[in-house]
């Protein structure tokens, strides 16, 4: 029988856990750096040994971690990202006589076909490569150097790459996504891109038809339709059905259109889930209840999961990267929350179980399937 592991990164180290294929007792590992904010963890699709890890703090800056063994021992790669003296700073320079600013990795995207290749999204926002399992980094340069570059501005967040999608069937195809700037793609393996952004709307823009400046928050895909793409932005979940080329709103009967994850279903590819929020300025969910909204239709039409959810005082948010699904069947579909809660549901969201509590803020959930 098949197992489920969770690579769970959050603001005090990170956290493995562990089931088989029933997905009803999990073993928990951890912390892993303890202490150490780990933004995002990965596993490579190729070898499920491979692991990647990123992990800040404001002493010692920014590490990425490599684990050739699914996270029994790990080894720290690329001194690029390494502290440099100054927290927070990077050692590239753009060409300019201004250092640019670099804080964090915020996600970390390996290959879906070669075991050593992996990418890297940062904050300032920018995209980096790496051939040879992290030893070494290269800055796809094309992306920071977009004409409209200039335009970008951070949100609250700050300004960080934190979406990479690869395409299942051409990996010269890729998708990013920019806060605040908005969906990028490239066709070419990264030398050149383009803002894919057509049909957003963003009514704090002074030109709401602004090519770049859209604060999207998430963008997921099911490999089966990649061309298909869906989009949790600030305000309003969005659809694409021509690989960005245009969108369309499909928040529906949402409670809130505001949120921050969004995932899809691992063998439905028209089922997706979102977790509103109540607003911007308040991270909560909507009347205190934590509920996950799933639509079995492609959007628009929406129906709330509550079982096995808080469903009163409940004052805890669910992060951009804190959901995720499994391959098996049924599928199970995972997320965290800032209150330290990591929920399961192995039946498509119907029931849902606390698997584990009290953790630190969670900050990224990764399922992967193993044999």
């Amino acid at each position: 029988m098949s197992r489920v592991r969770l690579l769970v990164g959050t603001r005090k180290g990170a956290f493995v856990l562990t089931s088989d294929g029933t997905r009803d007792d999990w073993n928990v590992e951890g912390p892993l750096f303890a202490g150490w904010e780990m933004y995002h963890l990965k596993a490579s699709p190729v070898d499920p040994g491979r692991l990647y890890a990123s992990q800040s703090t404001g002493w010692h800056g920014q590490v990425v971690q490599r684990s050739d063994d699914g996270g029994k021992t790990w080894e720290p790669v690329g001194n690029e990202f390494a502290y440099d003296g100054v927290p927070g700073t990077h050692q590239w320079y753009d060409g300019t006589q201004h250092p640019w600013e670099f804080a964090r990795v915020w996600h970390l995207e390996p290959s879906l076909t070669d075991l050593d290749t992996v990418f890297a999204g940062v904050e300032d926002a920018a995209l980096f490569r790496s051939v040879d399992g992290g030893q070494t980094w290269q800055e796809l340069s094309g992306l920071r150097d977009h004409p409209t570059g200039a335009q970008w501005q951070p949100g609250a967040g700050g300004l960080c790459l934190h979406t990479i999608l690869i395409h299942p069937d051409d990996p010269q195809r890729m998708f990013v996504a920019i806060s605040a700037a908005g969906a990028f793609r490239t066709d070419d393996g990264g030398e050149t891109w383009r803002p894919i952004n057509r049909g957003l709307r963003s009514g704090e823009l002074p030109d709401e038809d602004r090519e770049v400046g859209h604060c999207v928050h998430r963008i997921a895909m099911n490999p089966s339709r990649p061309d298909v793409l869906f989009m949790q932005k600030h305000w309003d979940v969005m659809r694409s059905d021509d690989a960005g080329e245009s969108w369309h709103e499909v928040s529906g009967n949402l409670p809130s259109d505001f949120g921050f994850p969004i995932a899809v279903h691992p063998h439905e590819p028209d089922t997706v889930y979102v977790v509103p929020i109540k607003s911007d300025s308040e991270h909560v969910p909507p009347d205190a209840k934590l509920r996950v909204y799933r639509s079995r239709t492609g959007g628009n039409e929406w129906e709330a999961l509550t079982d096995g959810l808080p469903q009163s005082h409940c004052y805890v948010n669910v992060l951009r990267d804190a959901m995720s699904v499994d391959d098996l069947d049924p599928g199970g579909v995972y997320f965290g929350t800032t209150g330290g809660q990591v929920y399961a549901s192995p039946d498509g969201g119907d029931k849902w179980t606390a698997i584990v509590r009290d953790l630190p803020a969670v900050l990224s959930v990764e399922a992967q399937t193993l044999p």
